[in-house]
């Protein structure tokens, strides 16, 4: 998530500065057809628009796409107030959009599927908390509020190990302007939350490598990319910078990792979206059409697990928008909502 000017609501104070079914037709340039590097552009084109503006906040955001096994879109509007949409329901054969869940407090920044229990895992912003809800978007549950190490948490982005434990960019200090960020382990029962990594700028994206060796995650005020290698018991080594972003006045949100394990780092501040090998060689860039105006960033992208088709939130003035390409790799699990 990033900042987006919005209206002072009460409930979202906490925010403060914060905001933070088409044919795909791929066309390459500087490249070379089939060709990958800096100058490859890959082109989204347009399946829907979700959302448009809200009166009460100023603005709409879409983030966390996740599909479930039925090839069914869930999204969230970051920046929806009470009673209107949170959490939304896309089927994009039909192009129809449906309300999964509303409430009077939630906001909303990432979501997806627990591999051990099945539920929709939210983080909510605003409030500190990890929440669940049942597939249909039912029985909402709170996993894990409060503090962590003596302080509270903003999480942003989460990630699922293969057992089903989570782990959250934390982004607190974005509204201060302070490297208060930390990745955070949390245990699938909630029970037990532990600090992996500290002094961030704005943690945002955050994804396991291929392999589940390590952890991707990005700063959104420092635009890097980091690795942090992993070991067993939810152990973890040193982190070290693997990507400066050249994002110009972009900043990097969230990732998403495919099966050849290149990461998908979306824009704030751009409709794009650069991909990186695990090396950190620039790809491609995702670009939408220079025709569609009005929007402003791209957040996210889903990309369908074992095919190579992405769906990717990208959100600005015009709305909230759905956008679609052909990824350089299938989808895996970590490349399939966060």
């Amino acid at each position: 998530m990033r900042r987006l000017p919005i209206r002072p609501l009460a409930l979202f104070a906490t925010i403060g500065a914060l905001t933070a079914l088409t044919a795909c037709d791929t066309e390459t340039a500087g490249a070379g057809s089939g060709g990958t590097g800096p100058d490859r552009t890959i082109r989204a084109q347009r399946v829907l628009r979700v959302t448009t503006p809200h009166e009460a906040t100023g603005s709409t955001l879409l983030e966390g796409p996740v599909l479930d096994g039925k090839g069914r879109l869930t999204l969230v509007d970051v920046t929806a107030p009470a009673g209107a949409p949170k959490v939304l329901r896309v089927d994009l054969g039909r192009k129809a959009v449906r309300t999964l869940h509303t409430d009077d407090r939630g906001a909303y920044t990432s979501a997806q599927f627990s591999p051990y229990d099945g539920r929709l895992y939210l983080t909510d912003y605003a409030h500190g908390e990890i929440v669940s809800l049942a597939p249909d978007g039912g029985d909402r549950r709170v996993l894990f509020a409060g503090e962590v190490d003596g302080a509270p948490m903003n999480p942003d982005d989460l990630a699922f190990d293969e057992e089903g434990n989570l782990y959250v960019s934390d982004s607190r200090g974005l509204t201060e302007g302070a490297a208060l960020g930390r990745v955070v382990r949390v245990d699938r029962d909630g029970k037990r939350a532990s600090v992996l990594v500290d002094h961030l700028a704005a943690t945002n994206g955050i994804s396991f490598d291929a392999d589940f060796d390590g952890l991707w995650f990005s700063e959104l005020t420092r635009n890097r990319i980091s690795y942090l290698p992993l070991a067993g018991q939810g152990g973890v080594s040193a982190p070290h910078t693997a990507v400066r972003v050249d994002g110009g006045i972009a900043q990097t949100d969230s990732i998403a990792v495919d099966a050849d394990g290149n990461l998908y780092q979306a824009l704030h501040g751009r409709p794009a979206m650069a991909v990186y090998d695990k090396y950190g060689a620039r790809l491609a860039t995702v670009e939408i059409p220079a025709r569609d105006r009005g929007l402003e960033s791209a957040t996210n992208v889903a990309i369908t697990p074992g095919g190579s088709t992405a769906y990717m939130t990208v959100s600005g003035p015009a709305g909230g928008y759905v956008y679609t390409f052909d990824a350089l790799a299938d989808g895996i699990r970590q490349s399939n909502g966060g």
